[in-house]
């Protein structure tokens, strides 16, 4: 079982992952433990973007344990490390990460910025809807940003497989000058007036979404 198999449709939660033992350094969080009677010792390392790696070394030998990766390769002890690796990786997807409707590499990177910045994570209000998401201010508890997955011609573009999409809140004169009917439309499912669309497809830099996405936090004010 691959690594990409293990976390499919998977999103880390932090707050889970530090119960679990995981130590933070940054935007990455690394968890060591021994393997294979513990003749090997394993380290995951999880970065906010939802990438999983993960790396086993022989303390006896002083190097990385490489053997497990080449599945033309038999033996018991090979086995073993194999299912251990597997087992720790699956118990981590398990009890660390919750279930994310989202897969683009832009959104998952946006969902890791916003909890490192302002420790909120996406929630899932409605189970009709589960490819809609928000977030949600803690001091005022108004919505900053609602993530979604809609049909293409819904939004007035060119195509039907769905399409992800952040709404950012904004100010008219903001709105009007943003607006150009591919990267940035009218706020979908929300008030044209106070809201806007932002396709998730790279057109627009991660960077200046997450920029967006922080004036948008100080627009959730009462």
């Amino acid at each position: 079982m691959t690594i990409d198999e293990i976390f499919k449709d998977k999103i880390p939660n932090f707050q889970k992952l530090k119960a679990f033992g995981f130590k933070q350094n940054g935007d990455e969080f690394e968890y060591t433990t021994s393997i294979a009677r513990n003749q090997l010792v394993m380290t995951v390392t999880i970065i906010a973007d939802k990438t999983v790696k993960t790396k086993v070394t022989d303390p006896a030998a002083d190097s990385e344990y490489v053997l497990h990766r080449d599945q033309t390769l038999a033996g018991a002890f090979i086995g073993m490390v194999r299912t251990d690796h597997d087992s720790l990786l699956c118990k981590i997807a398990q009890n660390c990460f919750d279930m994310c409707a989202f897969r683009s590499v832009q959104a998952l990177q946006l969902i890791g910025y916003v909890h490192h910045t302002h420790g909120d994570l996406l929630e899932f209000l409605w189970k009709s809807s589960p490819q809609s998401a928000v977030w949600r201010r803690k001091d005022t508890g108004k919505w900053y940003g609602v993530m979604m997955a809609v049909p293409g011609r819904r939004l007035g573009l060119d195509f039907d497989e769905k399409a992800e999409i952040l709404d950012l809140r904004a100010a008219d004169m903001d709105i009007d000058a943003l607006l150009d009917s591919a990267r940035f439309l009218p706020g979908y499912h929300m008030s044209k007036k106070h809201w806007y669309t932002v396709c998730l497809d790279g057109s627009v830099p991660t960077e200046e979404i997450c920029r967006l996405i922080d004036k948008s936090y100080d627009f959730a004010v009462k």
